[in-house]
């Protein structure tokens, strides 16, 4: 059964796996991108070869959602996935249902931070990253980008639209993590994502192993290793170049410094309900 790692992009998908799989996949708790295979991407190309090949025709892929999580399934173990996907609903097909899904920890963050990681990650300007948190039909995967396994047709919907299709969805089973509050104190977010992952899987882990994971998780630290990725040539995410930090600013991503008055203004215009919710307004 799954256990869904999920966000909308730029939320800090990677900062939690890469603090789980320090932590649950090796020896000590000390972090290596190797370790991040441990909790691999959903949907990638090998999900779906053996019933498709196109992997951008969403009438098609949508045949098979539940189908390719079914087969992951079959060895009956508890596995971690990591996902951009919104839990969408197309010609009603389900992007999974609880027959795949065991539980779901949804990782959220502050549209008005959101915007300049995209902005960064995506070598946008900030009025077309904008246009990518407030667009309904938003997807990722492209024909131009190449045939790698993450090019895949993944459903973003909008910021708000992502968040809502997780945030009602198995709620019985949901754990929602701001990245704020990962910010200001990580390790109590990480210990109370342990706590919740026990409900499912009873592995205790000791706190020197916890610390070591949070020592080498730190921003700074895995803008190093990065870097020191890049320059052996063994990049540690498929879309990273060297023209892109996907460790940028960390907590120096502050949209009161870095963002125009008036597109935050119609961020919080157009999000009210949901970062209200958040406690973002």
């Amino acid at each position: 059964m799954i256990i869904w790692i999920a966000s909308y992009p730029k939320s800090g998908n990677t900062w939690v796996r890469a603090l789980l799989s320090a932590i649950m996949y090796s020896k000590d708790g000390k972090f290596e991108f190797e370790l991040l295979e441990n909790i691999p991407q959903f949907p990638l190309r090998t999900h779906f070869s053996s019933f498709t090949k196109d992997y951008f025709n969403i009438q098609e892929i949508s045949k098979y959602w539940t189908i390719a999580q079914d087969k992951l399934n079959l060895d009956n173990k508890v596995k971690l996935l990591k996902t951009h996907h919104a839990r969408c609903v197309y010609m009603k097909r389900e992007f999974t249902n609880t027959d795949n899904t065991l539980a779901t920890i949804y990782i959220v963050r502050d549209p008005r931070n959101v915007i300049t990681s995209i902005s960064n990650y995506f070598l946008e300007s900030i009025e077309n990253s904008k246009d990518f948190l407030f667009s309904s039909i938003r997807h990722l995967g492209s024909k131009k980008e190449g045939p790698t396994d993450e090019n895949f047709y993944t459903v973003l919907g909008n910021w708000a639209d992502h968040y809502n299709s997780w945030k009602k969805f198995n709620v019985n089973n949901l754990l929602i993590v701001k990245y704020e509050d990962l910010l200001k104190d990580t390790k109590s977010q990480v210990i109370k994502i342990l706590k919740f992952l026990s409900n499912y899987s009873k592995t205790e882990y000791p706190e020197k192993k916890i610390d070591n994971a949070l020592d080498t998780t730190n921003f700074e630290n895995l803008k190093t290793m990065e870097k020191q990725a890049i320059l052996s040539k063994k990049l540690p995410f498929g879309k990273i170049s060297k023209k892109i930090n996907f460790f940028n600013l960390g907590k120096n991503n502050d949209w009161r410094e870095l963002l125009d008055k008036d597109i935050a203004n119609q961020i919080s215009i157009k999000f009210e309900k949901e970062m209200k919710e958040l406690h973002y307004l």
